[in-house]
């Protein structure tokens, strides 16, 4: 007799669905991985076809797989759904929040996601912090309640709220010889050797616009993967850079030196953003309104003037 799919099941085969792997998934869900392979087999068992396949060193989704990993995603959005609607008959006392953020967020994001926690203790709140491909990639999927980024997508239908400024600043070593000079021009500041963040930063992106909206080229001496990874490489002497001042938050004053360049800070902002047609939990929408309410009190974020939620 054909065993009963269990809530259990799904749960592991969703996560090993987003992650793409049998390891990632046990440690995510606190699982050794043999409990996770024999709840996959007993699963696979369950509905009677294949759900994944490994191809190399690589797991995928069968086109059943694909399909049961849609179909868990609505059940626990259904589910999520009921939480929240007794959470809201409850007042804000209980529930769940899951949000993501890009990695330059992550100076800013855990301090307000705990003020936030101080306030509403019987809320259960995750805060996933990664690059900018896996933040997209979970939007597209709808996995979270709200994702904390740089620009909003291009691609994705969402709404997107700006809830403070990230104003981007060129920094050098406190030695370097343009710590004091005053309006260094663009085409001055282009000579230097720069450290730039990988291709598709939005950073970088910014940067490039700001150059070539001039006529001007910059060529990077050095691609690194992280803001700190530049930072360290700015203090050893290796170039310049421009990040978000946000980036600074937990540096002592004049560890570094913020440039007096023509046409710095390219004043950007932070969003909070989620998928188009989605009805936020009634916990989402009281950390949004937290956001639009505290955000703009957050370090180096005093002159963003708050505007009406946008659509994408």
């Amino acid at each position: 007799m054909r065993s009963h799919t269990t809530f259990r099941q799904l749960e592991i085969f969703e996560a090993i669905a987003r992650l793409g792997s049998f390891t990632r998934a046990s440690e995510e869900l606190y699982l050794t991985q043999p409990t996770v392979s024999m709840q996959m087999k007993k699963l696979t068992e369950a509905v009677g076809v294949p759900l994944i396949e490994q191809v190399g060193k690589k797991l995928h989704l069968t086109p059943d797989g694909q399909q049961l990993a849609q179909a868990t995603r609505e059940i626990f959005s259904i589910l999520d759904r009921f939480t929240m609607s007794v959470a809201e008959r409850r007042g804000l006392k209980q529930g769940q929040l899951s949000l993501m953020a890009i990695t330059t967020a992550s100076y800013f994001a855990p301090r307000l996601l705990g003020e936030f926690s101080k306030l509403y203790p019987g809320i259960e709140v995750s805060l996933r912090v990664t690059n900018k491909e896996q933040v997209l990639a979970s939007m597209a999927d709808g996995l979270d309640d709200l994702y904390l980024v740089g620009q909003p997508p291009e691609h994705i239908d969402v709404v997107a709220t700006p809830i403070m400024d990230n104003p981007i600043v060129v920094l050098a070593a406190p030695d370097h010889p343009l710590a004091h000079r005053k309006k260094i021009p663009l085409d001055r500041i282009a000579a230097e050797p720069w450290l730039m963040r990988e291709k598709g930063s939005g950073t970088r992106n910014a940067i490039e616009r700001m150059f070539s909206g001039h006529g001007l080229n910059i060529h990077p001496r050095l691609e690194l993967g992280s803001n700190e990874a530049i930072k360290q490489a700015i203090l050893a002497g290796l170039g310049i850079s421009a990040l978000s001042r946000h980036a600074l938050a937990l540096n002592q004053p004049g560890q570094f030196a913020i440039l007096d360049v023509e046409g710095f800070p390219i004043l950007r902002h932070w969003y909070a953003v989620y998928p188009a047609g989605r009805q936020l939990s009634v916990v989402a929408r009281a950390f949004l309104d937290y956001l639009l309410e505290h955000g703009e009190a957050a370090p180096l974020s005093p002159s963003i003037k708050r505007s009406a939620r946008t659509r994408i």
